[in-house]
């Protein structure tokens, strides 16, 4: 089997292969959207960004390239209740793959989908994200130690992520387990570390992993396929659905009242 990104959620027990933290996001303060029957509304565009350079020297936080989408995420970020690091980091990865992977058609939209369902976009626990996308306590899963619904994975990391040496743990906003980061790390702020916890480095992982295996996700067909192997569950997948949808319509809603 190959290695997954698995991205897990617990109402869905009997139907995932592990699951990482212990409440939904209904337990977060987090009122459902109604159900989406196709692929999300890709939402408004964030505006044009300058990339970073591949392989460019470390810059210190003050640089951050996802800062450039500032305005426009302080713009939804309240009509949403999604944090401005997390939407800046979101439609920040949307064009970074615009550039890199024309083709997915991977939108802002998705990756809040999954960090709704995810950990609230870093919230989970009571967390909160800087400004520079971290969250304010690592965010860390249960022990994938094989129990009743529980995936087993045996330590792989030597608990340089999740601080286990026994058991794998899926780690920071978008839930990574140590091996599915090995194989997908990247430094998106270029602050010079591939971090998990980072919610711009996982969700430019994210995205990057989504477009590999579902292809152009404009598509129900290649929508779906991403989602079901991040996840074989199609209530996680169809929660996904939901929230993506949800973020896209009242993105499209707050540009209408203002005019844009």
């Amino acid at each position: 089997m190959p290695r997954r990104l698995w991205l897990l959620v617990c109402p869905a027990l009997t139907l995932v292969a592990s699951c990482s933290l212990p409440v939904s996001p209904r337990a977060l303060d987090m009122v459902s959207p109604p159900p989406a029957s196709a692929p999300p509304d890709p939402g408004t565009a964030p505006p044009e960004v300058e990339l970073l350079p591949p392989d460019s020297p470390p810059r210190p936080p003050s640089q951050r390239p996802q800062d450039q989408l500032a305005d426009w995420s302080e713009s939804l970020a309240d009509e949403l209740n999604v944090p401005r690091a997390a939407l800046q980091a979101y439609g920040y990865v949307q064009r970074a793959l615009e550039e890199s992977v024309p083709d997915c058609g991977l939108t802002w939209t998705l990756l809040a989908g999954i960090g709704a369902v995810e950990s609230n976009h870093g919230r989970y626990g009571g967390a909160r994200l800087d400004r520079t996308g971290r969250p304010s306590r690592p965010i860390v899963g249960l022990p994938l130690d094989g129990s009743d619904g529980v995936k087993r994975i045996p330590d792989t990391d030597g608990g340089e992520l999740d601080s286990d040496q026994v058991w794998d743990r899926a780690v920071g906003p978008l839930q990574f387990i140590p091996t599915t980061w090995s194989d997908w790390q990247v430094d998106a702020d270029g602050d010079g570390v591939a971090d998990p916890q980072d919610i711009d480095d996982a969700a430019l992982a994210a995205g990057r992993y989504l477009c590999e295996v579902g292809g152009d996700l404009r598509e129900e067909d290649g929508f779906w396929q991403a989602l079901l192997v991040y996840n074989r569950s199609r209530s996680y997948g169809q929660q996904v659905l939901d929230w993506a949808d949800h973020y896209g319509r009242s993105s499209h809603r707050v540009a209408a009242l203002s005019g844009e």
